[in-house]
C-alpha cells in the first residue's frame, strides 16, 4: 500500500482525482512544517491502517535555490534531505549541533528513486534531482537562500521533507520525495510565485508514476 504525504490539502486535492480510481495508495495531509509532518506521520504509521503502508511518496511544491539550473515549475526529485538550518546560527553562519550529524542527512530510497526516474523519462517528463533542503522557516532572501544552498549543497528548499525521511527510517519504509518548484528563493515577492500551476505539473508528474507504485 503507498501512503502519499502531503503538507496542505491545496496540494493533495489534484492527487486524490488522479488516484481516485485506485484502492492501493492512501493520503495523508500532515500540516505544515517538520513538527506537524513528524508527529502526524508518526502517529498514522503506528495505527491498523498505517500497519499496511510499504512505501510513503512525499509530494509538494518546494522553493529553487539561484544558480542551480533549476527553475520556475521544474520537477525535482531527492537524492537525500537536510536540516539546512538546524544548528547554532550565527548571523551568517550556522555551526553544526554536535552529535547530530547523522541526523542532519537522511538518504532517501535508492531504488524507488531509480524507478521514478525512469517513470519520468519514459513520459518525456525533465526533471533535476540532488539535495533538497528542509529548513523551519521560507527563506526570504537571496543571499539566506545562496547561503543556505552552499551549505547544504542544495537545489531547493521546503518545510517538511526531512521529517517525512526521519520517520520512513524509523519504520523501514522505502521514501521518495517529488516536489515542483513554486518559486525561486530570492527576495521575497509572492507575486512572481506560481504556486497553483506547479502544484498542477507536479500532480502530472506523480500521476506518470503510479503505474511503478500502484498496480
Amino acid at each position: 500500500m503507498l501512503l502519499v504525504v502531503a503538507a496542505t490539502e491545496l496540494e493533495m486535492s489534484p492527487v486524490r482525482r488522479i488516484f481516485a480510481d485506485n484502492k492501493d495508495w492512501q493520503p495523508l495531509v500532515t500540516g505544515v512544517g517538520c513538527l506537524e509532518t513528524a508527529a502526524v506521520l508518526g502517529d498514522y504509521l503506528r495505527t491498523p491502517q498505517g500497519a499496511a503502508i510499504t512505501m510513503v511518496i512525499n509530494f509538494g511544491v518546494a522553493g529553487a535555490f539561484l544558480d542551480t539550473g533549476v527553475g520556475l515549475l521544474d520537477i525535482c526529485l531527492a537524492e537525500r534531505e537536510t536540516l539546512a538550518d538546524l544548528g547554532v546560527c550565527l548571523g551568517d553562519e550556522i555551526l553544526p549541533l554536535s552529535g547530530l550529524a547523522a541526523q542532519a542527512e537522511l538518504p532517501l530510497h535508492e531504488d524507488l528513486l531509480r524507478q521514478a526516474e525512469s517513470a519520468l523519462l519514459q513520459a518525456a517528463i525533465p526533471y533535476f534531482k540532488g539535495t533538497f533542503a528542509t529548513v523551519n522557516s521560507v527563506s526570504g532572501t537571496a543571499a539566506r537562500g545562496n547561503f543556505l544552498r552552499d551549505r547544504v549543497g542544495g537545489i531547493c528548499e521546503n518545510m517538511e521533507g526531512a521529517a517525512v525521511a526521519r520517520i520512513c527510517l524509523d519504520f523501514s519504509l522505502p521514501c521518495l520525495e517529488l516536489r515542483c518548484v513554486s518559486n525561486m528563493v530570492e527576495d521575497r515577492n509572492t507575486a512572481r510565485w506560481q504556486l497553483d500551476d506547479a502544484i498542477a505539473k507536479g500532480a502530472e508528474a506523480l500521476a506518470a508514476l503510479q503505474f511503478c507504485f500502484l498496480r
